[in-house]
């Protein structure tokens, strides 16, 4: 079992950190983009990027599902342009869909919160907008790192979506939520509670980190 708990959790560790990273490297420009510019259809990315934060992960799973699967609905378009259901793959695209919203959405709301008057000033000093919009991120960095940490927290600990698209198929696709399920209903307590320890020690310090990181940006 330790090696296999081993596996278990660097795969988990994989899944999650891909996907948060994927999510984080659309999510934050996007979400700078709506928090700094207005254009027609920004309430609508808004009102989706709110609605995205609340997404039922076992509804996120059965979209993902209906897509990827062999008569699904993107069942025309080459396989190589596809993730396979239960790979480790396809569990990387629902963790992503997941986290997708909510680290666009707070991202949006942090860069919002920036006093409007700093661009102005930044723009009469002589900044370009790329420029501009740099200085605005970065006053709103602290709203971005807790975007991040959001982001990580709705897909670390998150069973339905992967269980659906992954399998749980032992050596493949079985992550840590998706082990504690398996042991649980097997009976098996005491290993289900400590891969749920292993779980929490492994948010813990990734939060921990991100916190750290916070509060070092936030140092004059």
């Amino acid at each position: 079992m330790p090696g296999e708990l081993t596996d278990i959790i660097a795969l988990s560790l994989r899944v999650t950190g891909l996907a948060l990273l994927i999510s984080s490297l659309i999510g934050i420009p996007l979400g700078a983009l709506a928090g700094l510019r207005r254009f027609i259809g920004r309430r609508l990315l808004m009102l989706i990027l709110y609605t995205g934060m609340g997404f039922p992960p076992v509804v996120v799973g059965l979209f993902v599902y209906l897509l990827l699967s062999r008569n699904g609905w993107l069942s025309g378009l080459p396989t190589e342009f596809l993730p396979s259901l239960f790979t480790p793959a396809a569990m990387v695209f629902a963790q992503t869909i997941l986290s997708l919203p909510l680290v666009a959405g707070l991202t949006a709301a942090a860069v919002m919160a920036v006093d409007p008057n700093l661009r102005l000033q930044v723009r009469a000093l002589g900044a370009s907008q790329v420029q501009a919009a740099w200085t605005i991120l970065g006053e709103a960095r602290a709203g971005v790192l807790v975007a991040v940490i959001a982001g990580f927290g709705s897909i670390i600990s998150e069973v339905g979506a992967v269980m659906m698209v992954g399998g749980n198929i032992a050596g493949h696709t079985r992550v840590l939520t998706t082990a504690i399920v398996l042991e649980t209903s097997k009976g098996n307590f005491d290993l289900a509670l400590a891969l749920g320890g292993v779980l929490l020690g492994l948010s813990f310090l990734a939060n921990f980190a991100l916190l750290t990181l916070q509060g070092k940006t936030l140092d004059p």
